[in-house]
């Protein structure tokens, strides 16, 4: 697997799908690509009181402010998923942990469920690196520019489950990889929607 992070020099989002430089026609599909699944910027808010979730929540103003933008997607082609995530409006200067997470996002954090794994660990919540690592989880976390803007991506060489992956989890702190720890990225932040 192949992780790249790379800071934005602006709060750009990231609104299209994942591009490669090719020669020949980059506008046909390959036969063994799926479209790309996005979510264009969306702005973060708080949980809704009851009722339907905002598409981003905020579970920490202080630290991913109401308005701050998430956006994310997700390709596969030739039996390998790259997911990216580009963010805006966050604090500047700032190191994240971030993940794809099973369940849409919810009025309380865990709501978004684990992460998702390819190979499931038997032992939830997961914290063994045979698991939860970055070529059997998608990991995206990243650091801010001095505007508090980033972009992440993450390729790894299996397809999601149809409907089990379902949300992006921004996390306090990056993500941990010492058995017993590994994949534990601190407090849910923020989260955003998007069925993969």
């Amino acid at each position: 697997m192949r992780m790249t992070a790379t800071v934005l020099a602006g709060a750009v989002l990231f609104a299209g799908g994942l591009t490669a430089c090719s020669s020949g026609d980059a506008a046909k599909p390959s036969p063994t690509s799926t479209p790309v699944t996005s979510v264009a910027g969306t702005a973060v808010a708080e949980p809704a009181a009851g009722g339907e979730q905002p598409k981003a929540i905020t579970y920490d103003a202080k630290r991913v402010p109401v308005g701050a933008q998430l956006a994310t997607s997700a390709k596969i082609e030739n039996g390998k998923t790259a997911v990216t995530l580009t963010v805006s409006g966050l604090l500047p200067n700032t190191q994240y942990g971030s993940h794809v997470h099973t369940k849409p996002c919810g009025a309380k954090p865990a709501d978004s469920g684990p992460h998702y794994q390819n190979e499931k660990d038997p032992v939830s919540p997961s914290v063994d690196s045979k698991y939860a690592n970055r070529d059997n989880e998608i990991w995206l976390d990243f650091t801010t520019d001095d505007k508090g803007a980033a972009t992440s991506s993450a390729t790894v060489a299996w397809e999601f489950r149809k409907g089990e992956a379902n949300a992006v989890v921004v996390h306090a702190t990056a993500t941990h990889t010492e058995h017993g720890k590994a994949g534990t990225a601190g407090d849910r932040l923020a989260c955003l929607t998007n069925a993969y």
